[in-house]
């Protein structure tokens, strides 16, 4: 276990916070994998949670973006009333999506968090050109960085809201089997899935239909 603190604490969404922590020394990751976090208080060390590092390998801090389930009263909820100078503890990184090549990333959610730090990284290299994004969530208010991946995927970034019609939304509707038909064509390329438990189940089985290969987590 390393020794960190909060340094910062941020509303990204009305319930998704970015938290920046100290970096330990000697601390690194490759973009994709992830690490469990616990605050550093007795009734807290055995209570850890998995989380996927957001920020670039390089920065000198860490980065994370964790929704907050404050009806659960559990760990998040009180990570989110935490104040800088809290005192966490974290895990070695461990492997969550490994990059296999280009392809689609489909999230639903909080699910685009895994994909954050994989997506900088392959921007930032000049990699991510033809890649493709769809991205769903419940309203444009619960869109997770959306000028990034604006800005990243361009007009193939598809932000697909389920509860509205916006014109921050590129489409309304559901990321369901019509949809997926209608917007897949290469089933060679890879495909990243992350979200929900009925999203990935959802996705996963059009994508088998259709003959491609997926990579899924299911996230909260």
């Amino acid at each position: 276990m390393f020794q960190t603190e909060l340094l910062l604490r941020e509303f990204v969404t009305h319930d998704v916070q970015r938290y920046i922590l100290s970096k330990p020394d000697g601390y690194t990751f490759t973009p994709g994998q992830a690490l469990e976090l616990a605050i550093d208080e007795p009734e807290w060390r055995d209570q850890g949670r998995p989380f996927t590092l957001t920020n670039r390998v390089d920065d000198r801090v860490l980065e994370l973006m964790i929704k907050s389930y404050d009806d659960h009263g559990g760990m998040t909820h009180r990570l989110a009333t935490s104040s800088p100078g809290q005192k966490l503890r974290i895990t070695e990184p461990f492997d969550s999506f490994n990059y296999e090549g280009p392809g689609w990333f489909i999230a639903g959610g909080a699910g685009i968090t895994p994909f954050l730090a994989i997506i900088r990284d392959l921007a930032d290299r000049g990699q991510l050109k033809g890649q493709k994004l769809i991205y769903s969530n419940k309203t444009h208010n619960d869109i997770i960085q959306q000028r990034e991946l604006e800005a990243a995927f361009g007009e193939n970034a598809h932000f697909v809201c389920t509860r509205e019609n916006s014109p921050l939304c590129t489409h309304s509707g559901h990321v369901d089997d019509a949809f997926l038909r209608e917007h897949v064509r290469d089933l060679s390329e890879a495909f990243y899935v992350c979200g929900p438990p009925a999203f990935t189940d959802q996705v996963k089985k059009t994508l088998a239909d259709l003959g491609g290969n997926t990579q899924s987590m299911e996230f909260g």
